[in-house]
């Protein structure tokens, strides 16, 4: 917005919805099966879209299709769970991806790497060569329920002695969602 930009925000208008007075907000559902569905996001054009909360490719192909006439590019946030082998260091967007047997699987508790790494391709699909997949790490920050990260810097302020994974070289990455 402080270059100019114009944001438009697309969700369902439940959580916080105060958040971003001065942005659009569009109100709807990610499952086109689901109340409004993607209703709002009809007939409108966009330059960029950045699809923070996909988790299954029915819903993810839905979004991308309906897009796809009116967006240049589309960027979707992954994860680094999509890697079938996340043993090794130094992976990139060549190494092997996670896959599920049954594709039309919507478990995303059991199955969240594969279908992560199925949504990616949904996307690709419905815009040939203008999907960017970001794979991150973890995203932590205010709000972040799951104490993936905050577990760690709580428990070593605490002090004493700290039984952590690793041997204390391994990597870790992290993004502050701030």
């Amino acid at each position: 917005r402080s270059r100019g930009h114009t944001v438009t925000l697309f969700n369902r208008g439940k959580t916080k919805p105060g958040l971003f007075p001065d942005v659009e907000k569009l109100t709807g559902d990610r499952d086109p099966n689901k109340g409004e569905g993607l209703k709002a996001l009809e007939g409108r054009k966009w330059d960029a879209v950045v699809d923070t909360s996909g988790y299954v490719p029915r819903v993810v192909r839905a979004s991308a299709e309906l897009l796809a006439p009116h967006v240049q590019h589309y960027t979707f946030v992954s994860s680094i769970s999509v890697y079938k082998d996340l043993s090794r260091q130094g992976l990139d967007e060549t190494a092997t991806v996670a896959t599920v047997e049954d594709a039309t699987t919507e478990d995303v508790e059991e199955h969240y790497g594969a279908l992560k790494a199925l949504c990616e391709q949904a996307a690709e699909a419905a815009m040939p060569g203008r999907v960017f997949n970001v794979r991150p790490g973890l995203i932590v920050g205010p709000d972040d329920p799951s104490d993936r990260f905050t577990y760690w810097p709580l428990r070593v302020a605490r002090g004493g002695e700290v039984l952590a994974p690793g041997d204390g070289v391994d990597p870790l990455q992290f993004i502050d969602a701030r």
